[in-house]
């Protein structure tokens, strides 16, 4: 059995929001628990951890297991998150495709709605996700006050000009538009929205390989290329929600020309996009990422030559975020079909000397992500569970009085 994972909570009386959090994360990642031990690994008084349990068993959150049988005295009850205890909606808009799910505490898909979209401008996806939220609400009979929220996840940069509206890898005529807002006005329901990459860190860190990690990064493979940050148990998002877009980091110099007006950025080389132009579809704009998977299957030279093509940039981003981060891994995810994902790693030894080199570590340099091609969205739907359950840090800075 591997050891229990701890995370320290407080005692101080204004710092109750976050010890719900901290409750809630000792059980989801470590499985259910005694109040006890829940103690134990929250540093927690006794009383404290019996106050929060009742308050989140009376909320529906959490659930009583069957009790465990002790050496002595009562039996210890274990308790899990309930699953019925929050729902959200999840929504992913990319060049090709908007997705929306409905999902319970746990992660499950209750719900799923897909529809077909052409590099859309807002005024073509805001009806249509406000359509696709009317649509899993009424497919799914559940308690609407339990509903946490609606996550949105997106291809970023956001709001920055001459990046965020142009090239083949930017949605158009979303330049300073209030998604939000906008999307929040037409189904009434709170909005949070954020870049697809850091969607899928949060569904990594709640539902996948990333779930006992305080620190990694995800690399997420889709038309074009983005970072998720996870560190030090809380996500890094910059000053204006954009780090982690590694895509325009140059990887050679003078290389293929980029739709920012640079040259030789990162994406051109590991992207969707990248692979499609390498290969030499006719309509890459249309293109499905499943004719990789088969062209991987069929032993396609032109796509065997883009993965030996895109290894050394991958190696040297790769070395760039250990170095910079220190993470303990970096997880590889997106839209790209999961045996390329698993052919492009397997070509990755040996990676570049960094600061993750070092006999002593557990977790390997780079893991495989585990949520497949529904990463985005069901990170999206994370984000409203995320921001009520993990435990949020920054709390504990605030002034006493």
């Amino acid at each position: 059995m591997p050891p229990r994972k701890a995370i320290s909570g407080t005692n101080l009386e204004q710092a109750k929001s976050h010890n719900r959090r901290v409750v809630i994360e000792a059980i989801r990642t470590n499985g259910s628990l005694s109040r006890a031990a829940i103690a134990r690994l929250t540093a927690l008084s006794t009383q404290t951890i019996s106050n929060i349990v009742e308050e989140l068993e009376a909320a529906g959150l959490l659930r009583a297991e069957a009790t465990l049988k002790g050496a002595r005295g009562q039996p210890a009850v274990p308790y899990s998150i309930d699953p019925d205890g929050g729902y959200s909606i999840g929504l992913q808009l990319d060049h090709q495709l908007a997705v929306g799910v409905i999902t319970d505490l746990s992660g499950t898909v209750r719900a799923r709605i897909e529809r077909p979209v052409d590099r859309p401008t807002p005024a073509q996806a805001m009806p249509l996700l406000a359509e696709i939220c009317d649509g899993l609400m009424r497919g799914f009979r559940f308690d609407r006050t339990r509903l946490l929220g609606i996550g949105v996840a997106m291809p970023g940069p956001f709001d920055v000009e001459g990046m965020t509206s142009v090239g083949p890898t930017a949605l158009p005529g979303w330049q300073d538009f209030p998604v939000a807002e906008e999307l929040q006005r037409l189904t009434g329901i709170a909005v949070t929205v954020e870049n697809d990459a850091t969607a899928a860190a949060i569904g990594e860190r709640l539902y996948g390989v990333a779930r006992s990690l305080g620190s990694f990064v995800y690399l997420f493979i889709g038309t074009g290329l983005g970072a998720g940050l996870f560190l030090d148990g809380h996500l890094y998002k910059g000053s204006r929600h954009n780090a982690g877009e590694i895509g325009h980091m140059i990887v050679r110099p003078g290389g293929l020309a980029c739709g920012c007006g640079k040259r030789g950025c990162l994406e051109r080389y590991v992207s969707l996009r990248a692979a499609y132009d390498r290969i030499g579809l006719p309509d890459p704009d249309h293109a499905s990422p499943d004719v990789l998977e088969e062209l991987l299957a069929q032993g396609d030279s032109r796509l065997d030559a883009w993965i030996a093509d895109a290894v050394d940039p991958l190696r040297q981003a790769i070395d760039v975020l250990e170095l910079a981060l220190d993470p303990e891994t970096v997880v590889l995810g997106g839209f790209m079909p999961l045996p390329v994902i698993e052919a492009l790693v397997a070509r990755l030894e040996p990676l570049n000397l960094s600061v993750s080199s070092t006999s002593a570590r557990v977790t390997p340099r780079v893991l495989i992500g585990a949520a497949g091609k529904d990463t985005s969205v069901l990170g999206a739907a994370a984000l409203p569970i995320f921001s009520e359950t993990n435990p949020q840090f920054e709390v504990l800075q605030k002034p006493l009085g």
